[in-house]
């Protein structure tokens, strides 16, 4: 497929008196449609406007949990100062709330225009909890996003010399398929997890379990099984808007159940479960749907004082950390993304990659300096392709979405995870279908293939399924003598995952 872009509109095209006389009697609606079409290419990847649409909105609503979540994970960290972020005494959550959403909202909006591409961008889960239980205890606050500026800037220079995208297109076919299906088991567990239906144990030599102790329990997870039933006929029956269909509905029957049952959330105290509970939202009417958004985190960032306050080994191995598991979750997602939406070449290469890593590295440093954590792509747009997306028009609807939700942050405190994580099972099973195009009988191929997609959801790492596929495909290729076959960029980037996984005995040595 080819990566080149249409001329874009001139402004005089589009904004004209004479579109403005024509808007009067259609004409005007039609010409921008066909402005829209020829922008993002909609006919030529077989889709329309109202299925960009749907994508759109199903991939704002499966993670706009980020949203409410963000400020959960940053909020009540203090520093090693004892400072909350932002530099308070006490936690402020709608500032961390109001900015997560203006910054996804307009890097979300910047992948659909620039990179023509369905992804969508918010603050990195993982990323943030790193800089909240690790990064934060070694430096203040303003010093870890420095960190994660840092961190941008050198991940962005990559990106402009052409090493990320040589890195991409040097990583054999078969792995990147891996990637795909890994990714896929990763967000069918998130939501299996997310909805209550498995749920860690806590205790003894069984990581998770069905329900709580065996059992489903309370009326949530109901709203889930009947979440995915439905989507899943839908889909089976080729029903457009399938997946936002599924999400609204159960959105609807966990709002009618909690007002009859007053079922209340999961968590009623850090340290009390109520089994029967709501995840993250208790699905009711709030008493406003308008806030006042508080954007006064923006700009609070010291980009090399984590140095002088933590150390430079220290700094320098954090940032380390921040900088693979940015450069390859992202990888990772891309390639998921593009591989679902048919948006890849022969080689397995994706469309406008070198625009979507660009934008991505920018997400890096902007989330940094917007003091809420480095923002990457998420994986939760595979919902989005799910339901038919496939150029940035959807991304832009995500993005329009996300900064409505800097005022109307009550209204997305409706939907509970039981609502929205039927989704990610169903793009799950989407991804798993390209399974059947690995080579299964290449040990070579197969054994790494086999170790990325078993341990991005065993570990709850993207990076970490990369990092032991790569890792091991060269060791493989060595050890059958075939070191020839291996491209020199992944000699490098299996070097960057053993010092990755060995980090913390590196620290320990050097300290």
């Amino acid at each position: 497929m080819s990566v080149s872009h249409p001329p874009r509109p001139q402004f005089h095209e589009t904004l004209s008196s004479n579109t403005w006389l024509a808007s009067t009697n259609g004409e005007g609606h039609k010409k921008t449609m066909k402005t829209l079409n020829a922008y993002f290419l909609i006919t030529e990847r077989k889709s329309s406007i109202a299925q960009e649409v749907r994508g759109g909105l199903v991939t704002f609503l499966t993670m706009a949990y980020i949203v409410v979540l963000n400020p959960l994970i940053l909020g009540f960290t203090q520093d090693v100062n004892g400072q909350f972020l932002g530099g308070n005494d006490s936690p402020n959550l709608p500032a961390i709330a109001a900015t997560t959403a203006l910054v996804a909202g307009v890097l979300t909006i910047a992948m659909g225009t620039f990179a023509n591409f369905p992804l969508a961008l918010a603050t990195g889960l993982g990323i943030n909890a790193f800089a909240a239980r690790l990064a934060a205890g070694y430096m203040p606050w303003n010093q870890v996003m420095g960190l994660i500026v840092l961190e941008g800037l050198i991940i962005t220079i990559l990106v402009l010399t052409g090493f990320r995208v040589a890195v991409f297109k040097a990583v054999p076919t078969q792995l990147k398929i891996a990637i795909s299906v890994g990714i896929g088991l990763f967000i069918a567990l998130i939501g299996l997890v997310d909805s209550g239906f498995v749920r860690r144990t806590g205790s003894g030599p069984v990581p998770v379990e069905l329900g709580s102790g065996g059992n489903l329990v309370g009326w949530p997870v109901i709203v889930f099984i009947f979440g995915l039933i439905l989507i899943s006929i839908l889909y089976a029956r080729k029903t457009k808007g399938a997946i936002l269909i599924g999400v609204i509905s159960a959105t609807v029957l966990a709002v009618i159940l909690e007002s009859i049952y007053k079922i209340g959330p999961l968590f009623t105290a850090p340290d009390k479960v109520n089994p029967s509970g709501w995840n993250l939202n208790v699905p009711a009417f709030p008493s406003s749907i308008i806030a006042s958004p508080d954007f006064g985190l923006i700009g609070k960032f010291d980009l090399f004082g984590g140095f002088a306050t933590a150390g430079v080994l220290t700094a320098g191995l954090l940032v380390f950390t921040l900088l693979i598991t940015d450069f390859f979750d992202t990888m990772g997602t891309m390639t998921a993304i593009g591989s679902e939406a048919g948006l890849v070449d022969s080689d397995g290469n994706i469309v406008n990659a070198d625009r979507i890593l660009f934008v991505d590295s920018i997400a890096a440093m902007a989330g940094g300096a917007s003091g809420i954590s480095s923002n990457t792509s998420y994986i939760e747009s595979a919902s989005g392709v799910g339901e038919g997306a496939r150029t940035g028009l959807a991304s832009v609807v995500t993005g329009i979405a996300f900064l409505l939700t800097t005022f109307l942050s009550p209204v997305v405190a409706i939907v509970p995870y039981e609502a929205a994580t039927p989704a990610l099972i169903i793009v799950g099973f989407l991804m798993m279908t390209q399974i059947k195009d690995i080579n299964w009988s290449d040990v070579t191929i197969a054994l790494p293939a086999f170790l990325t997609i078993v341990l991005m959801p065993f570990t709850y790492s993207i990076a970490v399924g990369i990092g032991a596929g790569f890792v091991t495909h060269v060791i493989l290729k060595v050890a059958t003598g075939k070191a020839k076959s291996i491209h020199p960029l992944l000699w490098v980037v299996a070097g960057a995952f053993v010092i990755y996984f060995a980090t913390s005995p590196i620290n320990q040595l050097f300290s």
